[in-house]
């Protein structure tokens, strides 16, 4: 039996920090009726799949998403806090447009020009982030050997950890991340593949 891990990433359904241009981790922003809707699809999308776990960050949002996903299969959500959205410090639940400009200015500077020590005000540094994200995938991939789990996350922290774990380089930017649309990661134990990265419709 092989032990490669294959993992349905996807990024949470629309949420109330998004449709409000709300900036940051937010653990408490709950999803919009539309994001309750695309979770919905999504378990739809992944019904055929020999799903044994599904994780999610500890924000609201991830969790509400992932619920929904893990129903289908009788399981229960585990919730890891390494899997949250990075942290902008005292910008945190702000809706200036300066600020959500910093921090896509920040991502872009992590994912880009490869510059992990670049952070929002007081926040995460890129390097913080991946640390915890390589660290959060890596658990999963040893608990669950020759498996095929769920992981629901966030748009910045994901499009960093796996830009770099499956080597994508700079080729990922500009196709940010869609809510709640599945896409496979996969672990032989030692290297990380994405098969594709998704793209938004038009």
């Amino acid at each position: 039996m092989s032990d490669r891990v294959r993992m349905w990433c996807l990024r949470h359904g629309e949420s109330e920090n998004v449709t409000a241009g709300i900036a940051g981790a937010l653990p408490s922003a709950p999803l919009t009726a539309h994001g309750r809707h695309q979770a919905i699809e999504a378990a739809q999308a992944l019904a055929a799949e020999p799903i044994t776990g599904v994780y999610s960050s500890t924000a609201l949002r991830a969790q509400q998403t992932a619920q929904v996903l893990a129903s289908g299969f009788n399981l229960e959500v585990s919730a890891l806090p390494e899997l949250a959205e990075a942290g902008i410090g005292r910008h945190e639940g702000r809706a200036d447009p300066a600020v959500r400009r910093r921090t896509a200015e920040v991502l872009r500077a992590w994912v880009v020009d490869q510059d992990l020590q670049q952070r929002v005000a007081d926040g995460e540094t890129g390097q913080h982030v991946l640390d915890r994200m390589t660290a959060a995938f890596q658990q999963i991939a040893g608990t669950h050997p020759g498996e095929t789990v769920v992981v629901v996350g966030h748009v910045a922290s994901l499009t960093l950890a796996l830009s770099r774990l499956c080597a994508l380089g700079p080729g990922v930017w500009g196709n940010a991340l869609p809510h709640a649309q599945p896409f496979l990661l996969e672990s032989d134990g030692r290297t990380w593949h994405c098969p594709a990265w998704p793209v938004t419709a038009d």
